[in-house]
């Protein structure tokens, strides 16, 4: 036995070095070469996932990822073009399954004070019963909004563009215009929406809407109502040859820069007036049969904007203004699509929607970094479905909030802050 033992160990003297020396040269080139040999090398940034902020739920202390899925080992898999994302997806299911999806980001932290709760004004708060609303001045505004409403704590609610509906109004609602410089007591309250960046008041109103959760009553992008006469039709499978869908009305010099930038590296497809490669505004509905809509003969290229990017796997999202919490159609139209948001924007995005659903643009070094990633999961199907785990697993953050703050739920929460003020009984602001 000794002398067994005495063998054992005598393989890694100098006399027996030269059995290792070409298995060690073997598994140096394998190290180095294998990534190559499949297909693609790891993308140099880190997925963007692994950046997000996991928490400690006990004393809010930053722990480390201890749990990795398709995301973390994108560059390890063989390339392999696809289009069919039920295969895509059926393959997810079986090597990672939204039981690990789920434990990965039990511990998500979000910020919860970016979205108002639906609860924001109390019961006891309410001195009115009933609200009507007055739609006077809007625009972009859509009527479908336009009902009575039952609300919480036994309040109801009238929305309606109608004056004499309205009559006698507790509140007057101002989109297109400026609400009165003045009211006396006895006046309905007069409520103004801004959802730009700058949202900025006029100074003039009661009730103040915008975006952000500091507003009086908060109004997200994350609603239907915007878009409910879009095409809600969704491809079945995904394009592979041209792998990202853009569409911009306004041509704003440091978005178009932006995109130009980005684009130039990527097959894509750019609709709308910016940098557009296919021919024309409305031409989808040629290149997508799918997406013609029968009640509406004259195409816009809004009208079919969803179901044209559901063809893709991602869509470039990049907003017109860059700060906190500005987050916009732009991103939310591409998650209601089934695609992966490209997207650059608001620094706290992470903050209002669900996790590992966007690829963030902040997180690489240059958009050449970021052209490359987006190429590797372009053909990595497992790796490509897990960024639509968090529809397909339940896995939202602060989503779901966000789309209960949206516009689709305005009336009701506009209602009960004027109850809340006493209607057009409040004391007069003169």
């Amino acid at each position: 036995m000794a002398n067994s033992n005495s063998n054992s160990s005598s393989i890694f003297s100098s006399n027996h070095i030269y059995y290792l020396a070409p298995l060690l040269a073997v598994a140096i080139a394998l190290t180095l070469f294998l990534p190559s040999f499949l297909g693609s090398s790891p993308p140099p940034s880190p997925s963007p996932s692994l950046s997000l902020p996991i928490s400690d739920k006990e004393d809010n202390t930053e722990i480390p990822i201890n749990i990795t899925t398709a995301v973390d080992s994108i560059g390890t898999r063989q390339r392999e073009p696809f289009s069919d994302l039920k295969l895509a997806y059926d393959r997810w299911d079986s090597e990672v399954g939204c039981s690990r999806f789920r434990e990965k980001f039990r511990r998500w932290k979000v910020n919860a004070s970016v979205v108002q709760p639906a609860d924001a004004v109390g019961c006891s708060e309410l001195k009115l019963d009933h609200v009507s609303v007055w739609a006077k001045a809007v625009s972009w505004v859509p009527d479908i909004l336009d009902g009575l409403y039952e609300c919480r704590c036994g309040l109801s609610c009238l929305w309606t563009q109608n004056e004499v509906l309205a009559h006698p109004a507790d509140v007057e609602f101002y989109q297109a215009l400026g609400p009165p410089e003045t009211r006396k007591t006895g006046e309905p309250l007069r409520a103004f929406i801004d959802l730009e960046a700058w949202r900025q008041p006029s100074k003039h109103e009661d009730i103040f809407i915008s975006y952000h959760s500091s507003s009086d009553v908060q109004a997200t992008y994350a609603g239907k109502t915007f878009r409910i006469t879009h095409s809600y039709h969704i491809a079945d499978k995904k394009r592979e040859d041209v792998l990202v869908y853009w569409s911009s009305s306004r041509c704003i010099g440091h978005r178009d820069a932006t995109a130009k930038s980005f684009l130039s590296l990527v097959p894509h497809h750019s609709f709308g007036h910016c940098l557009n490669n296919v021919g024309g505004d409305d031409i989808a509905p040629t290149m997508y049969p799918d997406c013609q809509m029968e009640d509406n003969p004259v195409p816009h290229w809004w009208d079919h904007l969803h179901c044209a990017m559901s063809h893709y796997k991602f869509v470039l999202a990049i907003e017109n203004t860059w700060t906190e919490s500005y987050v916009t159609e732009k991103l939310f139209y591409a998650l209601e699509a089934g695609a992966v948001p490209i997207y650059f924007g608001a620094p706290n995005v992470w903050d209002l929607v669900p996790p590992n659903s966007i690829i963030d643009a902040s997180k690489f070094e240059s958009v050449e970094k970021l052209a490359e990633y987006i190429k590797a999961v372009a053909e990595d199907p497992v790796a490509y479905a897990e960024f639509h785990a968090w529809r397909r697993c339940g896995v939202l953050g602060n989503y779901g909030k966000v789309r209960l703050a949206s516009l689709d739920t305005l009336p009701c929460r506009l209602c009960e802050f004027a109850s809340k003020k006493g209607g057009r009984n409040a004391p007069s602001t003169q």
